[in-house]
């Protein structure tokens, strides 16, 4: 299929100058039932298979050691506030949040990583969809969150939910947005004003549901960020053994592209983790033995790379992330591997039995993962120097951890970890390694994606210099 809108090329766009956010996530409760007919543009696939506890004051202030946001985690420079909301440079940066799927009850939960406070919590699909995971987010704000599926098959599919109530409809005509204001607040399906368009995926099992998810980075012709990029997403056809990845439209969740992958990998689970780099290419993981795969934004030709040779403490594949380069990062059992795309070479730096799930990169060149507490060395976060490849801290302990999956980094350079055991989200300072907040309420929180937006804005908003 030809490529659809989107100009200029996404091989020619211009310098982000005013970025307009950068997100994270939170909290959950249980999902409540509504009428999904009411305000929720729902798309049906037509081909492939078919807290509130908190660290921050009553007032909303947080008491943590800030960074100076204009300094060592400058997010970019250009036109200052000329984009909407201020864009995202310094203290104009609009607001920052993080988005966090809470899987069993079917939410997702909206937290300002500044103040730790959950702002809003969303059902993610009507009753026919369940277990949100992926979350992505992107430079506008906006977020998308796959749902994988029910346990015993039916149908996973994906949400887009609007960062801005000037983005949400009044599809009740009452003059006002209704909307979430708070994990108490989850609004029936369907009518919650800011949730914009769900497609449903189908499928056999939950193992084969959408995971892989990830906005393209796209900025118009003034340096701001787009409001309505494409969004890729995968599942898999188990019985076809092929891996299958659609590009939608972001405005209204219809399908654009599509992309087989077949010989996939033989096992249960389909594409796990994704990404998209500056030039728009997609890259995917599969669970355990890969492959890794990018897609490219204007061919859809696909590339393929086997994993390996492995080192022997390596045994499967989770999470993957882009650095700064562009190069992948991917979390695994025993070792931390990234590949570089020039050279296509893969390195492993090894971290003893440590098992890492989630993986994020910062702009100071530093690869965070979530570290499994039944590692040799804790439960909390391991750090890789992207640069020299060396390990710098096998795991730093985080007190009331259990059971971390997910990392993130917020717009002022903080890390974020998702912590599923502990129903809680951990503040982390990236350079003393002191817990700042952390955000309880949560209900099983699974999610190891680009929740905050970072991860889209480090690749095509690089550090100067």
């Amino acid at each position: 299929m030809g490529l659809h809108g989107l100009s200029p090329s996404l091989r020619a766009w211009p310098p982000c100058a005013c970025l307009g956010l950068l997100v994270a996530c939170g909290s959950d409760r249980e999902r409540e039932s509504g009428d999904a007919s009411a305000g929720v543009l729902s798309i049906t696939a037509t081909s492939g298979i078919t807290t509130n506890a908190t660290a921050a004051d009553a007032d909303g202030s947080d008491d943590g050691v800030k960074i100076d946001v204009g300094t060592a985690f400058d997010l970019g420079s250009g036109n200052g506030g000329d984009c909407p909301g201020g864009g995202m440079m310094g203290e104009d940066v609009e607001f920052s949040y993080i988005w966090i799927a809470n899987s069993p009850a079917g939410t997702v939960s909206k937290i300002d990583t500044r103040t730790g406070i959950e702002v809003g919590r969303y059902a993610t699909g009507p009753a026919t969809q369940a277990e949100p995971s992926r979350t992505s987010v992107n430079l506008y704000g906006d977020v998308a969150v796959s749902n994988r599926g029910a346990q015993t098959g039916g149908a996973g599919g994906v949400t887009k939910i609007a960062a801005r109530v000037d983005d949400c409809n009044d599809t009740n005509a009452n003059g006002m947005i209704d909307t979430s204001t708070g994990p108490a607040d989850v609004k029936p399906w369907g009518m919650d004003e800011c949730v914009l368009w769900n497609v449903e995926i189908a499928s056999d099992v939950y193992q084969h549901g959408p995971r892989p998810t990830a906005w393209e980075g796209v900025v118009d012709d003034g340096g701001c960020a787009a409001a309505n990029p494409r969004l890729w997403m995968g599942w898999y056809d188990y019985a076809a053994n092929t891996g299958k990845f659609r590009r939608l439209d972001g405005a209204t969740g219809a399908t654009l592209d599509e992309v087989d992958v077949p010989a996939w990998n033989g096992l249960d689970y389909g594409p796990y983790g994704g990404a998209v780099n500056a030039e728009g290419d997609f890259f995917a993981v599969g669970w355990q033995t890969g492959p890794l795969i990018r897609i490219d934004s204007q061919t859809l030709n696909v590339d393929r790379w086997a994993f390996g040779p492995p080192p022997q403490d390596q045994s499967w594949s989770y999470g993957m992330s882009l650095d700064q380069y562009g190069n992948p990062w991917v979390a695994s059992a025993g070792a931390a591997a990234t590949f570089d795309v020039a050279t296509q070479q893969w390195t492993y730096i090894h971290t003893g039995n440590q098992s890492m799930r989630g993986v994020m990169v910062d702009k100071e060149d530093r690869a965070w993962f979530a570290v499994d507490a039944s590692g040799a060395f804790g439960c909390g976060l391991g750090v890789v120097d992207v640069n020299t490849k060396q390990l710098v801290a096998p795991a730093i302990a985080l007190a009331g951890c259990v059971a971390p999956v997910g990392v993130s980094i917020d717009v002022e350079g903080y890390v974020w970890v998702v912590d599923q055991g502990a129903n809680a989200a951990f503040k982390v300072d990236p350079e003393t390694y002191q817990v700042l907040l952390t955000v309880g309420g949560l209900v099983a929180p699974y999610t190891y994606s680009d929740m905050t937006g970072a991860g889209l804005n480090l690749v095509v908003n690089p550090p100067a210099g």
